[in-house]
């Protein structure tokens, strides 16, 4: 029972230091992907629509 006293510290702080992470790379525009997006819509690549015969 020890070792818990470590352990849910140890766990709180890692899971706090990944959510501080992700919450950086919202603020820092790491998914905007304005170029990607504007290439994908000219594209027949990703197209939904069922292949003509």
């Amino acid at each position: 029972m020890n070792v818990l006293v470590y352990l849910i510290p140890v766990s709180l702080i890692m899971g706090g230091l990944g959510l501080g992470l992700f919450f950086w790379t919202l603020k820092s525009n790491q998914y905007d992907d304005p170029q990607g997006n504007a290439h994908r819509i000219l594209s027949d690549k990703w197209d939904d629509a069922p292949p003509e015969e």
